[in-house]
């Protein structure tokens, strides 16, 4: 039995496919992985349902493996993840090239306390899902409905995870939830990140450990003092903010209003002055007026964030948001975005540019021949998001991939540094 496994939406669903993989290679005696859906007798579909594009490529990527069911020797395709679980009827009757469907709700809460789960090729990089679910209900989300209330994973179970997989070969950990920083509190009755990254970071191996989705609101000075303090701890952060106008901010459910995100991010730069920032913005959420734009790009302006990533608003079914009047044509959704876009280039390649001179720890990722050059990451850069850092191999070739090294920047390329070894 070989078994393809396709992880599609967000590294949530990566940690929940790498368990999904372990137990189907303990169900199936004998079975091993293949990285070629042409050469596979079973296929696995993780599915991702968040927004229109992501509902797009999931049903394309089943009828695409369908298709194989009929030319190659694929025997079986199962559909799993959040597309099942918004729309397992559908799937049912419109799909029938699919063998089997497994919702979220089936397997998810089991997953989490699992400790086996198959690392992929990359594994010196690992993400540790911490949480499940979400108790936020921000009006143009959907993922209460599919993941449920927000459920911490014992912290016992994350430790024992996080030895395993600095046993295989991790150097960085990446922690995800919906929402990072209410860690703990289900489970505990307090925000119990900052013990966590403490007790993770007396794991041997593990060398990084980077912090995603973090919500603004949750952010405590115990948590800032811990990734100031902490050596293992990077100094970045990813915050999803979503807006600025208060307007916006106040239908979309948010918890936080311009003037405190700004203290927020005033706080974490007072105390970590080299901090990378990364967050994301909705432009064209409904009821969105070229005021409010105007306030959201004055504040992407004002604050320079180091990473930024800007979505057009999807109407999903489902959510109040869908229903809110008036909705933004996609034309001007798509305008808006494209603008802050403009706009945070010149903010990114200005930050770049300082980056000039500084000496970084940095994380092999691979090397480019055409440029004789290792493929690496720094602390500012996380894995598929971020930028590179390019290294001069110079005339060894001794670096492989997972190894930390030094280097000097000394240039510049757009979003991506260029550096030599130290």
């Amino acid at each position: 039995m070989k078994i393809h496994m396709i992880s599609l939406g967000c590294d949530k669903n990566r940690v929940d496919s790498e368990k999904l993989l372990s137990e189907l290679l303990g169900k199936y005696e004998g079975a091993e992985i293949t990285d070629d859906p042409e050469d596979a007798d079973l296929c696995v579909i993780n599915t991702c349902s968040f927004i229109g594009p992501a509902k797009e490529e999931s049903i394309n990527t089943i009828i695409e493996m369908g298709e194989l069911k009929k030319t190659a020797h694929l025997q079986k395709l199962i559909v799993a993840g959040c597309l099942v679980e918004r729309y397992r009827d559908e799937i049912r009757k419109e799909l029938p090239e699919v063998d089997e469907v497994i919702g979220v709700s089936d397997y998810v809460d089991k997953l989490d306390v699992q400790l086996r789960r198959v690392a992929e090729a990359d594994s010196y990089t690992a993400y540790l899902k911490i949480a499940e679910g979400c108790d936020k209900y921000c009006t143009y989300c959907i993922i209460p409905k599919l993941r449920g209330h927000y459920r911490s994973v014992p912290m016992e179970h994350l430790l024992e995870e996080a030895k395993n997989l600095a046993e295989n070969g991790t150097k960085e950990l990446i922690l995800v939830a919906q929402e990072t920083t209410l860690y703990g509190t289900d489970l505990y009755g307090r925000k119990a990140l900052p013990e966590l990254l403490n007790r993770l970071s007396e794991i041997d191996g593990i060398e990084w450990i980077r912090i995603l989705y973090c919500y603004p609101e949750e952010i405590t000075e115990e948590l800032v003092d811990v990734i100031r303090d902490n050596p293992k701890v990077l100094h970045y952060l990813d915050i999803p903010i979503q807006h600025a106008s208060d307007m916006i901010l106040q239908n979309m459910h948010r918890k936080t209003r311009e003037t405190e995100i700004r203290e927020k991010i005033r706080l974490l730069r007072e105390r970590i002055p080299d901090i990378a920032l990364r967050t994301t913005l909705i432009t064209g959420f409904p009821g969105e007026t070229e005021e409010d734009f105007e306030i959201l790009k004055q504040f992407v302006q004002d604050e320079r964030f180091d990473r930024l990533g800007v979505f057009p608003y999807s109407k999903e079914e489902g959510t109040v948001a869908a229903t809110m009047k008036p909705q933004v044509p996609e034309r001007v959704k798509l305008r808006r975005q494209d603008e802050i876009m403009q706009l945070q280039q010149t903010i990114a390649f200005e930050k770049e540019r300082e980056q000039i001179g500084r000496d970084l720890p940095v994380l092999v990722t691979g090397y480019d021949p055409d440029s004789n050059a290792y493929i690496c990451r720094s602390y500012m850069d996380a894995p598929d998001i971020d930028s590179v850092v390019y290294v001069s191999a110079g005339k060894h070739h001794n670096k492989m991939s997972g190894d930390m090294i030094r280097c000097h920047v000394t240039d510049t390329d757009g979003y991506d540094l260029i550096a030599e070894i130290i």
